[in-house]
């Protein structure tokens, strides 16, 4: 999978993200994964808290494919990328990769599906970010 950086967010692996050797927990990744896409969204004016009061709209994991290829260390500054694959009408697929350094640990595809903020039931994405998001599109190559 190749991973195109179009936002970086920077992370350091902390004891808390580690085993008693030092080592990121397999699931700790997926908190990296996260944060990043989170400041992602909002690099594009739309954070979570936003979209859940003004267009009572959440985003939620629906698919997750991970490709671990090199463990995490305890100290190690990470750079969690992400980009947009593609964006439906409901849901969002998008790209992700975890580097230390030139080292690639981890690559990831997300998808996400668009929620109604009370009723947690599938959506259409409002318009105007909807568009936003098409705009941002890096389609596979």
């Amino acid at each position: 999978m190749t991973v195109d950086v179009a936002f970086s967010w920077p992370t350091r692996v902390y004891w808390e993200d580690t085993d008693a050797g030092g080592v990121v927990y397999h699931a700790q990744y997926l908190a990296f994964l996260e944060r990043a896409r989170t400041e992602w969204m909002r690099a594009q004016g739309y954070g979570q808290e936003f979209l859940r009061i003004e267009h009572g709209l959440v985003f939620a994991v629906r698919a997750m494919q991970l490709d671990f290829l090199k463990p995490a260390r305890l100290d190690d500054a990470l750079a969690v990328s992400v980009g947009l694959r593609e964006c439906r009408r409901a849901s969002a697929v998008f790209t992700q990769s975890i580097v230390r350094g030139g080292d690639l640990l981890l690559t990831a595809q997300v998808r996400v599906a668009a929620l109604d903020a009370d009723g947690f039931r599938p959506r259409p994405i409002p318009q105007p970010l909807h568009d936003q998001l098409k705009a941002l599109e890096q389609p596979a190559r």
